[in-house]
């Protein structure tokens, strides 16, 4: 009897982790930058457009991602695209755009030298 290995598959097409950290000691951190604002919007706009749960996108808190720098920021996966917001409007956007078409928001990445 021949059996092939099926070809793994994602659980969810898209995943977007928000950094919710907020430092104990004063430093700057995303959690100083509103980033609960832009997870709960972005949770919100998926929920509503029906893109969540198996195969869809799923929106997930996180600890530290350690680009503070560029705080608040989410990191969408599979393509492992960081982005920064600063208002609903940049969620609205990421949303649409990316978690939605699967086109990039350019103006919204993290430029790679932006770490802690």
């Amino acid at each position: 009897m021949n059996q092939s290995t099926p070809e793994p598959t994602s659980y969810y097409e898209r995943h977007i982790f928000f950094c919710l950290n907020e430092r104990k000691n004063g430093e700057d951190c995303c959690a100083q930058h509103k980033a609960q604002e832009g997870f709960e919007r972005c949770k919100l706009q998926i929920k509503e457009a029906g893109l969540s749960g198996k195969g869809h996108v799923r929106v997930n808190k996180a600890g530290c991602l350690d680009r503070c720098a560029a705080g608040p920021v989410a990191v969408v996966y599979p393509e492992a695209v960081w982005y920064t917001f600063v208002d609903a409007a940049d969620i609205d956007e990421i949303v649409e755009s990316h978690l939605k078409n699967g086109k990039v928001v350019d103006r919204l990445v993290v430029p790679d030298h932006l770490g802690r």
